[in-house]
């Protein structure tokens, strides 16, 4: 069943990127006490989570932060370093990357796709959330093929 607003996240294991390498979380426990918008991509260096997903929110951040939202974290099927590596590359220090690399969290929260037709195997859906104390307080849901509801603009109009 796919996550709907005012539900709780789910507890689903995450691995947080740091400068001292990967660091596990549990995704109830990481948005606790905090209003974080969250974004999912269905993979790092893909070519629109590269040239307008991550660097929407990287332009925002500071309009986000100015709005109340005090964390941007940005999750998908991939591993840390592969997390790590595209946001050193993208200069992203302002996005928290959160890997999701067996899918556990994109399929906790029922936000999963069949990628296999381009070669991808299963990964998350491309959405944004805002999550406020653990609890999804706006849920966007992009179709498929589309980036429009999932930006940072977006975010921003609902803030």
């Amino acid at each position: 069943m796919t996550i709907q607003t005012g539900d709780k996240l789910p507890d689903a294991k995450l691995v947080k990127v740091t400068e001292n390498g990967p660091e596990q979380v549990n995704a109830a426990d990481y948005f606790k006490g905090r209003k974080v918008a969250l974004f999912s991509v269905p993979g790092a260096f893909t070519p629109t989570c590269s040239a307008k997903h991550l660097p929407g929110y990287v332009d925002k951040a500071d309009e986000l932060k100015a709005k109340g939202i005090d964390e941007i974290a940005c999750t998908a099927v991939n591993d840390a370093f592969v997390l790590g590596a595209w946001s050193k590359n993208a200069g992203a220090d302002q996005v928290t990357m959160l890997a999701d690399g067996n899918g556990d969290f994109a399929e906790a929260v029922g936000l999963t796709m069949d990628g296999t037709a381009f070669g991808l195997g299963k990964r998350g859906q491309r959405f944004s959330m805002i999550v406020n104390d653990g609890v999804v307080e706006q849920l966007n849901v992009e179709a498929p093929g589309e980036f429009k509801v999932s930006s940072a603009d977006h975010m921003l109009e609902q803030l």
